[in-house]
């Protein structure tokens, strides 16, 4: 009998924590969900109840493409089988790393519902950095896609512990090196009551957030941790069983993991992997994807789309405002659906079946969540970490605030702690969602907890509604001469919002005359001087770049407050390192030896 999870007495618990009156409390109606206790239970329960219908689906030509509920569990119980079969015992490490695709979703699930640990290691890192981490996790398998079989073969002696190679996509096995594909279709599987008894509370998947030597930090999470999550966060935002998410986050990230791949998976949903980033939009049409998860930047750039598009239409141009206006009247007497009707023709280059996007890994812009809802576009977005599974806060599709991170998840507790005299503190989290530690790293795991709760790192504050609003990381805050905390990344979202800046990063820089100074670092928008240089006839020179973006960082001056107000600009030629969520490496920046002065 399929247990239901209601949350409503968590959400009153956790809202207590903030200050939140009862009025409140009884607008917020959360959906009941099907109770879990670990991963390989929700597997169990979604096979049988959605057997044939489609679970995850590659959009590119893959030894395993497409797998319904079933198919899923069965796929999994043979590939679980062949794993026991090489003598790989329970509770072993077994790394993966591949792009996205069907076979990194069945390994990952495979290991959950085999009693195995997980490694998932991020494909874009660099060689070194992907040897550390499987010698840092102790991998005794690995299992990876083609473009990695040349380094593991010629890496083999250095790798003592990793003794078996799992290849998704030789066709049998070669040189050693094991086919996925065979080692399925050899396998005798088995019934979903052969899987092993399963400890919620054990660690199940160890995420390393850097690989380099000597950082490298192991998130151990839980089955447990990750389950409850899932439950807190379908119990505050629907996801149905008709839903089709495009999935185009890389699949070892924890919010893309979570949110985009076991979220759906735990609903009935199908979830379809993005041939690229350059295919979204046709991709978005093929699937008819109804929920798409992304990072700021990927919504910053599609919403600059939009309204590109709307500029070279002279006549629209003209009428979108008034159309804006008139859509927001008559969604406010009930209509809900008539903006996707008067924008149709936005909708449809998206496929015509977006409910939401999600937007995670780092704040977005309001001004572009308020311009995407106001074409019809739902738009949410959560805050959270890899060392909360990740959900920690989450807006709703009909209790939202543009510039908030949302409302704290069911069964959380979240306080801010040593909060100034603005009531801005460190973020602490306490809740079954929190890591277990970082692996074999006693001493940093207890430098980040602060007796049962978590500290995030993140600086921020609630307001009288309850919902937690992030001012920015506790070690990026810049102090003010009057001792007044500078947040970097309030200043970098109003830059970016000038259509000549591509990103930036604020910081502070000693000054002979002030102590400290608000300096920039900016990479310019090349297609917008572009487009600016053909429209009025004028050459691009370092002169006119300096020009128009020292206009910019005045205009963006006006709007702060005298000591936030940036003293120096610098212009890079290159983009800034980032992580696979685009957020920019701070830590690697180096400050430049030429400023233009903004005094």
């Amino acid at each position: 009998m399929e247990k239901i999870y209601n949350p409503s007495a968590l959400f009153e618990a956790t809202a207590k924590m903030f200050g939140a009156d009862k009025s409140m409390k009884q607008e917020i109606k959360l959906f009941p969900v099907p109770k879990i206790e670990s991963l390989q239970d929700m597997l169990r329960q979604t096979s049988r109840k959605y057997g044939d219908k489609l679970a995850i689906e590659d959009l590119t030509d893959t030894p395993i493409a497409r797998v319904t509920y079933g198919s899923l569990m069965k796929n999994i119980l043979k590939f679980g089988s062949a794993l026991k079969k090489l003598g790989i015992p329970e509770r072993s490490h077994i790394a993966v790393i591949a792009e996205n695709r069907v076979q990194w979703g069945i390994s990952y699930l495979t290991a959950m519902c085999f009693n195995y640990v997980v490694v998932p290691i991020d494909k874009n890192l660099s060689t070194n950095e992907i040897l550390n981490i499987i010698h840092e996790s102790e991998s005794v398998a690995i299992i990876f896609s083609d473009s990695f079989e040349s380094t593991f073969r010629e890496r083999q002696s250095a790798l003592k512990n990793l003794r078996h190679y799992i290849s998704m996509d030789m066709p049998t096995k070669k040189e050693g090196f094991y086919s996925m594909s065979q080692l399925i279709d050899e396998s005798r599987g088995g019934s979903e009551y052969d899987m092993p008894r399963i400890d919620p509370d054990a660690v199940a998947v160890i995420i390393f957030t850097s690989g380099t030597l000597g950082r490298a930090k192991g998130v151990m999470l839980s089955q447990r941790n990750i389950a409850s999550n899932l439950m807190a966060m379908t119990s505050m935002v629907e996801i149905r069983s008709d839903d089709r998410f495009l999935s185009v986050l890389p699949m070892h990230h924890t919010y893309e993991c979570t949110c985009g791949f076991l979220c759906p998976l735990s609903c009935g949903a199908s979830v379809h992997y993005a041939r690229s980033l350059k295919t979204v939009g046709d991709d978005l049409q093929s699937v008819k994807a109804t929920i798409m998860l992304g990072v700021p930047l990927l919504f910053d750039k599609l919403f600059k789309r939009i309204y590109k598009g709307i500029k070279e239409k002279k006549l629209t141009s003209k009428i979108i405002g008034p159309l804006i206006t008139v859509t927001n009247v008559v969604e406010r007497f009930g209509w809900k659906s008539f903006k996707k009707i008067i924008f149709k023709e936005i909708h449809s280059k998206f496929g015509g079946s977006i409910r939401f996007f999600f937007a995670g890994g780092a704040a977005p812009d309001p001004m572009v969540a308020k311009g995407l809802r106001e074409f019809g576009f739902g738009f949410l977005q959560g805050y959270g970490l890899t060392e909360t599974s990740p959900i920690v806060a989450l807006n709703r599709v009909e209790n939202f605030k543009d510039d908030a991170a949302g409302l704290p998840a069911p069964g959380l507790q979240v306080k801010i702690a040593n909060p100034d005299q603005d009531a801005v503190g460190e973020v602490y989290v306490q809740g079954p969602n929190v890591m277990l530690g970082y692996y074999k790293n006693e001493s940093a795991t207890q430098s980040t907890f602060d007796g049962a709760w978590f500290k995030t790192g993140d600086l921020g504050f609630f307001d009288a509604d309850g919902f937690l609003h992030i001012s920015g990381r506790k070690k990026n805050v810049i102090i003010s001469k009057n001792g007044k905390n500078v947040f970097p990344e309030e200043i970098e979202d109003a830059l970016n919002r000038s259509p000549f800046i591509l990103e930036s990063l604020v910081y502070g820089e000693d000054d002979p005359k002030q102590d400290e100074v608000i300096v920039v670092q900016i990479v310019v928008d090349a297609e917008a001087f572009i487009e600016m240089s053909e429209l009025r006839g004028i050459p691009i020179t370092d002169d006119l770049i300096k020009k128009i973006i020292g206009e910019e960082v005045r205009k963006t001056n006006a709007e702060l407050t005298s000591y936030k107000q940036i003293k120096r600009f610098y212009i890079r030629d290159h983009e800034f390192q980032k992580t696979t969520t685009q957020k920019i490496k701070r830590f690697l920046v180096e400050a430049p030896t030429e400023a233009a002065q903004n005094e």
